[in-house]
């Protein structure tokens, strides 16, 4: 097997980084409940390193689960933290010593090549909103209140000693569990309790809403028919259909599972349907500069215009050659007149589905095998 552009892949990138961190929590949690099987690499590893790893494997997997979405959505920041973790994986899975951090080990070093072969992809510079900002500051504002604070009055508490206490307090009130090993021995330390109770809340609440936030804007944008920020940003050696029209449901059917596309239209009514297909389609014009950006022109191997509008498909194709020159274009003209037109206009092939119908028929109406075996291919028939 060749190592292909379409094998080694944005996508293969991160569906192993998943993979990856799915195995990390699975065998970290495996050994911590199992304290981890034997082996003869046991005696070179000492006990507290094996009994540690454990932990600190799952908390990796998580870590990772995190840099795998900011992959997803092309982020450099992602590639550089996947980059860093994956050796720390391997070695936790070579701490672990047990077969069955053997595979973990394995899927680290395999995705090592196919994250740096494709580090030009991942070129989105991460930049937080406001909201995300604010939400991370209020988060790490509220338990540094509840930790130090707990702490520093740990006097008027049962049970804080320590900063880890501390810590454990803050996180057990905030998540209001509440288990009662640490509780208030006066009335300043329930007042502060009240008040690490509702600032901590408040804080959890408005993280929860913006990390909600573009789950709950996912489905909205499929109800209206778009694309969602995931979709577009994975696309990758893609097929951008500009316009939709009678022949791009064939189109889509010939196209396959194997092959990304995207469809940009106007037609809201068409787009929504498509959405709800889970086909990438964007609401919008497809001779419209921004639009043809945001589905990665740059990164596409071809568009195809082909609507009943010959005039609209000439604009969609003037643009996409000037925003990516070397794109390869397809075009389908409904008028026999406009095959040059459209040549003109940038497309590399021109087709007339008139032109090609009416030879069809008229050569399988005086007998010519070629041409009926033809039209049995075209339409998907089997040949006799």
């Amino acid at each position: 097997m060749t190592w292909t552009r379409e094998w080694v892949s944005v996508r293969a990138s991160i569906l192993l980084t998943f993979a990856v961190a799915i195995l990390s929590i699975i065998v970290g949690l495996v050994h911590i409940t199992t304290g981890g099987v034997d082996s003869e690499l046991a005696a070179v590893v000492p006990t507290a390193v094996r009994r540690t790893v454990g932990f600190t494997g799952t908390l990796t997997g998580f870590t990772m689960l995190g840099s795998a979405y900011a992959l997803k959505s092309r982020f450099r920041i992602g590639w550089y933290a996947t980059v860093v973790l994956l050796p720390i994986t391997a070695i936790q899975g070579l701490l672990q010593v047990s077969t069955f951090s053997l595979p973990l080990v394995g899927l680290s070093l395999i995705s090592v090549p196919a994250l740096l072969l494709n580090r030009s992809r991942f070129d989105r510079s991460f930049s937080p909103s406001p909201t995300q900002l604010a939400a991370g500051v209020a988060l790490v504002t509220a338990i540094s209140y509840g930790t130090f604070g707990s702490y520093a009055l740990r006097d008027e508490f049962s049970g804080v000693t320590t900063l880890t206490d501390a810590f454990y307090y803050t996180i057990v009130t905030a998540s209001t569990v509440g288990y009662g090993d640490v509780t208030a021995a006066s009335e300043l330390g329930k007042l502060f309790s009240i008040s690490v109770l509702l600032i901590n809340v408040a804080a959890f609440a408005v993280a929860l809403g913006v990390l909600l936030t573009p789950a709950i804007e996912a489905q909205l944008s499929k109800a209206l028919g778009r694309m969602t920020d995931s979709q577009f940003n994975l696309l990758d050696d893609h097929v951008i259909l500009l316009g939709y029209g009678d022949l791009t449901e064939p189109i889509i059917e010939n196209l396959g599972d194997e092959t990304q596309f995207a469809v940009v239209t106007t037609d809201e009514a068409a787009a929504r349907r498509l959405a709800e297909r889970d086909i990438a389609v964007l609401t919008a014009e497809p001779s419209d500069e921004a639009p043809l950006q945001q589905v990665r022109i740059s990164d596409a191997r071809a568009a195809i215009a082909a609507t009943e509008n010959d005039a609209q498909d000439a604009l969609a194709i003037l643009t996409a050659k000037q925003l990516s020159d070397d794109l390869t274009v397809l075009a389908a003209a409904m008028q026999r007149e406009n095959v040059a037109k459209l040549r003109h206009a940038g497309a590399d092939r021109v087709i007339s589905p008139a032109e090609i119908g009416g030879r069809l028929l008229a050569n399988s109406a005086i007998g010519k095998r070629d041409a009926e075996e033809a039209s049995k291919q075209l339409l998907g028939e089997d040949s006799d």
